[in-house]
């Protein structure tokens, strides 16, 4: 026996439904689809969420709360990241993301986890009165950025 006399088992194989390709193929016509109906249109058929009618669970569960649209997001750094910067630098968002600290483009907030043994120039957009005081306590000082208008409030 040779490589090109091999063939697969008989029945083994069997040949592609050709939908569509006339009456001679056997499925021609409707396209083995039926008569009319939803499922018989291109695009037809039920999503895959819907369920037979019965109340969606979407609508089953109950919702609370609610989105504030006009919130704030903020990137949150600690005190204890600060200590990678040597005593006497200016710690601004620019030199924070460059350190790595920062990953998104969203206005900057210092909180006051950790502790911090240097004196360091700290420019953020906001800070909570923990962190000021830690940086004040270690010879520092903390200047508040202001921050641009977002184009998506309320027109005035």
């Amino acid at each position: 026996m040779k490589l090109n006399e091999l063939r697969p088992a008989k029945g083994a194989k069997k040949k592609r439904k050709r939908v569509g390709c006339g009456t001679g193929s056997g499925h021609g016509g409707t396209s083995t689809r039926g008569h009319k109906g939803h499922k018989a249109r291109s695009g037809g058929g039920s999503a895959s969420w819907f369920e037979g009618g019965q109340m969606p669970l979407q609508r089953r569960v109950p919702k609370h709360g609610f989105t504030n649209i006009f919130r704030k997001e903020y990137q949150v750094v600690n005190v204890g990241a600060l200590t990678r910067f040597d005593a006497g630098s200016v710690v601004d968002p620019e030199s924070l993301r460059e350190a790595g600290v920062l990953k998104r483009q969203h206005p900057v907030k210092l909180l006051g986890n950790g502790t911090l043994d240097r004196a360091l120039v700290v420019k953020v957009h906001a800070a909570s009165e923990a962190a000021k005081a830690k940086v004040e306590a270690s010879g520092g000082s903390v200047e508040i950025l202001s921050q641009q208008k977002s184009e998506g409030g309320k027109n005035a």
